[in-house]
């Protein structure tokens, strides 16, 4: 692996590669290239082989990437060779919903425990996994407890703030943020933000200005036609 500071855009390409290749894998194919991989998913080939050569060397010239090596060594590089453990605070109707999404246990992220203040609902359980409901007053202790190593925030931005402090001063470093906040993070803790009403007022803009989206998916240019079929050339 490159000592060079690998960026976040690129991890995240790499959980698309990986959620890519375990498709073809469910469909019984063995080896893929670049190229085909981009055509199939919509990818840009050049860019995959970029990506994977920050982590070293994968693919065979002449065959490409073996499935389920490249599977593999993905899985180990972002840390899904270990079970992650995910408490979520608030159990309101997104953290409820979160809890029984069944798609965390794909990518080896299990919840194991919900939080909230409200009387009515701690000691509920929630789901098909009848997942508790603890007093958020006892959120370090049973965090421990359970070695829950990654936290979401589903409570309302008034309390976000609040809820972040108590999470790092109970050790926890990842957190996934839904509250419409913007929060403050001291240093070795990794905090990522998902809001959705951006992302929904980033597609009213598309759909007031056509126009604007038009030129987002205009043609590439002869000359980036060229670059992209001497890259093909090179690639395996």
């Amino acid at each position: 692996m490159k000592s060079e500071k690998i960026s976040e855009l690129t991890t995240s390409r790499l959980s698309v590669y990986l959620r890519c290749l375990n498709t073809l894998a469910a469909a019984g194919i063995k080896t893929v290239s670049s190229r085909s991989l981009a055509e199939q998913f919509n990818l840009n080939s050049a860019q995959i082989r970029k990506d994977l050569a920050y982590f070293g060397e994968f693919g065979v010239r002449g065959v490409g990437y073996f499935i389920e090596d490249l599977r593999r060594h993905i899985t180990k590089i972002l840390g899904l060779d270990t079970l992650h453990r995910v408490g979520i605070i608030g159990a309101g109707n997104l953290g409820s919903a979160l809890a029984n999404y069944n798609g965390f246990t794909q990518s080896n992220f299990e919840v194991v425990a919900l939080f909230d203040n409200d009387k009515a609902k701690i000691g509920r359980s929630v789901g098909q996994a009848e997942i508790t409901v603890y007093d958020v007053k006892k959120m370090e202790r049973v965090m421990r407890e359970k070695g829950i190593d990654v936290a979401v925030i589903a409570v309302p931005a008034r309390a976000a703030q609040m809820v972040l402090n108590q999470l790092m001063a109970a050790g926890i470093k990842a957190v996934l943020n839904f509250a419409p906040a913007r929060l403050r993070v001291r240093h070795g803790v990794k905090l990522k933000t998902v809001d959705l009403t951006i992302s929904l007022e980033s597609l009213s803009y598309f759909l007031a200005s056509p126009q604007a989206a038009a030129s987002v998916a205009q043609k590439p240019s002869r000359q980036a036609q060229r670059k992209s079929v001497r890259r093909e050339e090179r690639e395996l």
